[in-house]
C-alpha cells in the first residue's frame, strides 16, 4: 500500500515552551486510511495534525506523499484539506458562504488563476452534498456554530483533497448533519482513495467507518489498532479511566 503520512521519531515545541507538547512519534499512515486520534484535553491531537500539515517547526522525519513538509510545505497543503479546531468566526465577518467555500478551491488551484465554470460546479455540489447550498449568499458571521462548521468542511472539500485533516468536526454538527458528514468522507475513501484523519475528544464522535485508533497521551502514541484492541488496552483506561460506553 502507499504511505501517505509517514513520522519518525517526530518531536514538537511550540515556540517560548521548554517540554514538547508531542515526544517521539512514529507513525505511518496509508492511502485511503481513516484513522481517528483520541486523547485527553493537552493530549497533543491538535499539534500532531498541524505537524503533520506542516504549520510547526518539529525534530525528526514527516513526510506526505514521500515529500519532506519541512521542504514541500506549501505545494503539499494544496494537496490536504484542513479543518481547524477554532474556526468560529466573528459576528461581522462579511464573507459570504459561497466565497469561504470558493477559498478551498483556491488552496487548489492557485492564488493567482481565477475560479472557473468547473470550479464553481465543484464548490456547488459540496455545498449541496453539505446541505448549505441555501446558505451561500449569506455572510459566515451571521450563521450559527454547527452551519460554520459545515462551511469549514466544506471549504475543504472543495480542494478536492487527497489528504483530509479534521480537528474536532463534529463539535457542533447534530446527529444528522454528523452521519450526512460521516458518508461522504466514507465516499471519498471508496471512489479516490482519499486518507482522512479524524482528531476527537469525544468517544461518541468517533466516525463508523474507523477502522483504526491512535491514542495519544502526554504528547505519546501510547495505543495504535484496532478500535477494540485500544478501548481494551491498559493504555486507554490510563487515558480515561473506566468509560461507561464507546460508540465506535
Amino acid at each position: 500500500m502507499e504511505v501517505v503520512v509517514r513520522l519518525e521519531g517526530v518531536s514538537t515545541t511550540y515556540e517560548g515552551e521548554r517540554r514538547p507538547a508531542i515526544t517521539d512519534i512514529n507513525l505511518l499512515v496509508e492511502r485511503g486510511e481513516l484513522i481517528t486520534i483520541i486523547g485527553p484535553n493537552g493530549a497533543g491531537k491538535t499539534t500532531l495534525l498541524e505537524t503533520i500539515n506542516g504549520l510547526l517547526p518539529s525534530e525528526g522525519l514527516v513526510e506526505v506523499f514521500g515529500l519532506s513538509v519541512r521542504e514541500h510545505g506549501r505545494e503539499l497543503r494544496r494537496r490536504i484539506g484542513y479543518v481547524p479546531q477554532d474556526f468560529m468566526v466573528e459576528a461581522g465577518t462579511p464573507f459570504l458562504v459561497k466565497d469561504v467555500v470558493a477559498m478551498g478551491r483556491v488552496g487548489r488551484i492557485g492564488p493567482l488563476r481565477p475560479i472557473r465554470e468547473g470550479d464553481w460546479e465543484i464548490i456547488w455540489a459540496v455545498m449541496e452534498e453539505l446541505g448549505i447550498a441555501d446558505l451561500a449568499d449569506r455572510p459566515i458571521g451571521k450563521l450559527s456554530g454547527g452551519q460554520q462548521q459545515k462551511v469549514m468542511i466544506a471549504r475543504a472539500l472543495a480542494k478536492e483533497p487527497e489528504l483530509l485533516l479534521l480537528d474536532e468536526p463534529f463539535s457542533s454538527l447534530d446527529a444528522r448533519s454528523r452521519m450526512v458528514v460521516c458518508e461522504i468522507l466514507d465516499g471519498l475513501r471508496e471512489e479516490r482513495g482519499v486518507t482522512v484523519l479524524v482528531v476527537t475528544h469525544d468517544l461518541s464522535a468517533i466516525p463508523e467507518g474507523c477502522e483504526r485508533i491512535v491514542l495519544l497521551n502526554e504528547g505519546r502514541i501510547t495505543a495504535d489498532g484496532a478500535p477494540d484492541q485500544v478501548f481494551a488496552s491498559e493504555a486507554f483506561l490510563r487515558a480515561y479511566g473506566p468509560v461507561r460506553a464507546v460508540i465506535a
